[in-house]
């Protein structure tokens, strides 16, 4: 299979790293020269060149690509690429393999309206659209429960993988996975990835030894049981407020979607803004005549007005703006005036481990977001969702249909006789009027038509394709 990806960017450069682990033909084209020397120390084809001009789709073999990702940091450039793309293609294609497959990074709200209503397709072509902001939002509110989750990951249906690290107060350190099932008597989450200082992570098995440091991925699909894997793994439980009090800096995209999910669930929200034109557009929309929520134009690093507004009465403080450098000093002035929780979304990864030893909460990488939200559009057309673990990289979740060539209709997990290198982290089931999630357990029977989500090395993922026939 070839992919195309436009933009050697961050993005374009992780993504590309992710599908080669897969096997997949990767092709990247980037018009700026030191993206593209960058990228050369990638084994995938790369490209100099503009994605808007025709040539360098036909240079980089469109006929024989089943999807293109247009992923650079212009939304214009973006969506003009994906309608080019597809014309491209069917002009070259002489094959019957179908339409190219395109895929669209955009961050204007109004472009990702369109998306969602149906519209952007007509006009444009564009079959899939990635909004890092929305997942990275997600990914935020969640984790912001406890500062202990290094990175919080759902994957559909209400279900999550949390990452931590196993504390020196867990009462199993030292023991095996079975040792430690049994001290729980049962109560131990399902643990899909493990990670050692100096050691490549793996799915782990029975006999693994649980150390104290230990990075480990859990598989979870209710969010009220948070507080007691925590407790499981040694960690103090700080409770989290029903409806918590929240200062956002900046009136930025991200910081209204972020007061609108707030306001949502009955919290109340303040918005400091700096700059006094976006305070009185903000003041003039319908988000403003909420009586749980207020715009107040100041600075955001001014310890006078941020006394006036009470932050240590604050239960959460967060801020999103463009500059990283900016979002982490207003967080962490919010955090030493008192603010207990703190969160930022960030465009550094980098940055993201440094402000955790700083003392933030829970911050967020967008561009890993949007690298994530890019594999699962790709892999809506192939074998199902597939996400790459973001402290334990040598494991990847896995969406795979339970069809009748698969096999494995009608077994229960045990007799089912999957690899040691993978596990079942999820069955998703559908019926007529829901979707639910079925915790896998050794007597799980497995039906027509579920999905299970499988945890393994990204090198096994074309294996497990030709073993279960996907």
């Amino acid at each position: 299979m070839r992919i195309i990806i436009g933009g050697a960017g961050r993005v374009g450069l992780e993504l590309a790293r992710a599908l080669r682990k897969e096997s997949k033909d990767v092709v990247l084209v980037d018009v700026d020269a030191r993206a593209v020397k960058t990228a050369q120390g990638i084994d995938v084809l790369v490209i100099q060149g503009d994605i808007t001009d025709r040539s360098k789709f036909i240079e980089a073999g469109i006929e024989d690509a089943q999807i293109f990702v247009a992923a650079t940091d212009s939304d214009e450039r973006n969506i003009l690429a994906c309608t080019l793309a597809k014309y491209v293609h069917e002009k070259e294609t002489t094959s019957k393999r179908g339409p190219i497959t395109t895929i669209c990074r955009l961050h204007d709200p109004r472009l990702v309206s369109e998306s969602n209503l149906g519209h952007l397709h007509e006009w444009t072509g564009v079959d899939y659209i990635v909004n890092p902001i929305a997942g990275a939002i997600d990914r935020l509110l969640t984790g912001l429960r406890s500062s202990s989750f290094e990175e919080v990951i759902p994957f559909g249906s209400g279900t999550h993988i949390l990452e931590l690290d196993i504390d020196k107060d867990a009462t199993f350190v030292g023991k095996t996975l079975r040792e430690a099932g049994k001290l729980t008597e049962g109560k131990l989450p399902l643990i899909v990835g493990l990670k050692r200082s100096k050691i490549s992570g793996k799915v782990p098995n029975a006999d693994d030894f649980l150390m104290e440091g230990d990075r480990i991925a859990v598989a979870t699909s209710d969010q009220d049981k948070f507080d007691s894997i925590l407790d499981i793994f040694g960690h103090k439980i700080t409770p989290y407020p029903d409806h918590p009090k929240v200062l956002i800096f900046g009136a930025t995209q991200a910081g209204i979607e972020i007061s609108s999910k707030f306001l949502a669930t009955g919290s109340s929200v303040t918005i400091i803004e700096r700059n006094l034109q976006a305070a009185n557009d903000l003041a003039g929309t319908e988000l403003a005549s909420n009586p749980r929520f207020e715009i107040i134009h100041g600075d955001h690093l001014d310890k006078s007005l941020l006394s006036e507004v009470e932050i240590e009465s604050h239960d959460i403080a967060i801020a999103a703006f463009s500059n990283d450098n900016e979002s982490i000093a207003a967080t962490l002035l919010a955090s030493d005036l008192g603010v207990l929780r703190t969160g930022l979304i960030l465009h550094s990864s980098d940055l993201v481990n440094v402000v955790r030893r700083m003392g933030i909460t829970f911050a967020v990488d967008r561009n890993r977001i949007a690298v994530d939200g890019f594999l699962s559009r790709i892999h809506t057309k192939l074998p199902g969702s597939y996400a790459v673990l973001s402290s334990i990289q040598d494991v990847v979740g896995f969406r795979f249909h339970v069809s009748e060539k698969s096999g494995l209709h009608g077994k229960n997990i045990a007799s089912t006789n999957l690899p040691d290198w993978c596990k079942i982290g999820f069955i998703h089931r559908e019926e007529e009027s829901r979707s639910y999630s079925v915790p896998p357990s050794p007597s799980t029977n497995l039906e027509l038509n579920d999905w299970l989500t499988i945890f393994l090395p990204p090198d096994k993922v074309e294996d497990f394709e030709k073993k279960y026939k996907v």
